[in-house]
């Protein structure tokens, strides 16, 4: 697998060079994360997410950032690595 650079717009000074993660072969039981940001409106595309993921048999948890801009905190992240396979982070406005 390839190194990407990944830019960190929390003010990051110089890029760090991280492996990717490497995707699952198939969804099928995977526990979704669903991250909400907390844009504005990012709940709605969420709530339609997780309906779309629970009626193909899909287990959803949910998570909300208490503001956008900030960085997760690093309990949140590790939180959600240690229940979910697959995450999906709402940006909307």
């Amino acid at each position: 697998m390839t190194q990407t650079i990944l830019l960190d717009p929390t003010s990051e000074r110089s890029p760090v060079v991280r492996p990717r993660i490497a995707r699952p072969a198939s969804l099928a039981g995977k526990t979704f994360g669903l991250l909400d940001i907390a844009k504005n409106r990012g709940d709605v595309f969420l709530d339609r997410i997780e309906q779309r993921l629970k009626k193909s048999g899909h287990k959803v948890k949910r998570y909300r950032k208490a503001r956008f801009s900030i960085v997760a905190p690093e309990g949140l992240k590790q939180e959600i690595r240690a229940n979910c396979d697959v995450v999906v982070e709402a940006l909307a406005d």
